[in-house]
């Protein structure tokens, strides 16, 4: 008879709203899953074929080595994860090395700096995370991309079509509906072209919550007066695996927070074939190609995003060819697959260090 292997890796998963982090962690279950055994403390939006551990389970669970006496390692992406961690290292002995993964850009709190001190590994996303950090990052592997999930189609148009919006060329943008997300921009830079522009559509994918009402409200009006409320669309949340048709429907996807984390949603658009529109916030500067999968433009400018939202609606060839550049670019270079396995090889060197 098999011995049932022992869980050796569990994942920080505290989030209450569904991010960026918790679409990151649920792509990478599949390809961690394979290499590793594995269970997610915390089971919010966990798809329901893996194992979830309560806090309690948790505790129990790390109160003894693995069978090898080796420690387990626990991987973490927040505050309250490293917290978490801590707790059950240092006030009930439990036996797990603890690992930070960072994609913040920006100069953390002095608590927050003390957590990531304590860590026994320290992963970012990209060098410029790195710099904000009090330690050194251990290694750098940027984000990836379930290119199995985010595919590129020949007829954008069709699909367009099939979903049921107005015209013939789709620009969406994806994520909560809040200032920092820069939804405003877009907004402001529609109502400068979209009037010229007939044919051209724009849908906003994400959640609202009550402390941003009053920021679509102003947006809404904005739109009314300028009679685009059948052309600017507020779809709501929707269910997770409605958003790969979404994107391959879009020929742009735009991104203009004026700050960012990492940021997956232009490389999800990049993936399904899209051509991109970002703010310069976060990592985008660095992996999006100007001039060749997109743009990137100023942060907070108007004027830059309504000039290259002008260029991609009225010049689709370019366009398509650029939606084109960027599926191969992230298909080559940014799989979530290799993702996974990068993330798997360094927990190892750090559980057997």
């Amino acid at each position: 008879m098999t011995q049932e292997k022992e869980i050796e890796l569990i994942i920080g998963n505290s989030g209450r709203n569904f991010s960026g982090g918790t679409s990151i962690t649920i792509q990478l279950l599949q390809y961690q899953n394979n290499l590793m055994k594995l269970a997610i403390l915390g089971s919010s939006y966990m798809p329901k074929n893996y194992k979830t551990l309560t806090y309690l389970e948790f505790l129990l669970l790390t109160r003894k080595k693995l069978s090898n006496g080796k420690p387990r390692v626990f991987y973490t992406r927040r505050n309250d994860e490293m917290i978490q961690g801590l707790i059950a290292k240092y006030f009930f002995n439990s036996k797990i090395k603890i690992i930070f993964s960072s994609s913040a850009q920006r100069i953390h709190t002095k608590f927050t700096k003390w957590l990531i001190s304590k860590m026994d590994s320290i992963v970012t996303t990209s060098n410029i995370a790195g710099s904000y950090l009090v330690k050194k990052p251990n290694i750098v592997i940027p984000h990836g991309i379930d290119t199995k999930r985010y595919v590129p189609v020949d007829n954008k148009v069709g699909v367009w079509n099939n979903l049921g919006f107005p015209g013939t060329f789709g620009i969406g943008i994806f994520g909560r509906v809040r200032y920092s997300k820069g939804v405003d921009i877009l907004i402001d830079a529609a109502i400068k072209v979209l009037p010229e522009n007939k044919s051209a559509t724009i849908i906003i994918c994400g959640e609202t919550q009550t402390e941003d009402q009053h920021y679509k409200n102003k947006m809404l009006k904005k739109i009314k007066e300028a009679n685009l409320q059948d052309r600017v669309l507020f779809l709501g949340k929707r269910p997770f695996e409605e958003l790969p048709k979404l994107f391959q429907g879009v020929s742009v996807v735009a991104a203009l927070s004026r700050n960012e984390g990492y940021g997956l949603t232009p490389l999800e658009g990049m993936s399904s074939g899209a051509a991109v529109l970002t703010s310069s916030a976060g990592v985008w500067k660095e992996l999006v190609r100007d001039g060749v999968d997109g743009f990137v433009v100023d942060n907070d400018n108007v004027e830059q995003t309504a000039d290259k939202l002008k260029f991609l609606i009225e010049n689709r060839n370019m366009t398509k060819n650029m939606g084109e550049n960027a599926a191969k670019y992230i298909h080559q270079k940014f799989s979530v697959k290799d993702e996974a396995e990068k993330i798997i090889g360094h927990i190892k060197e750090i559980r057997d260090a």
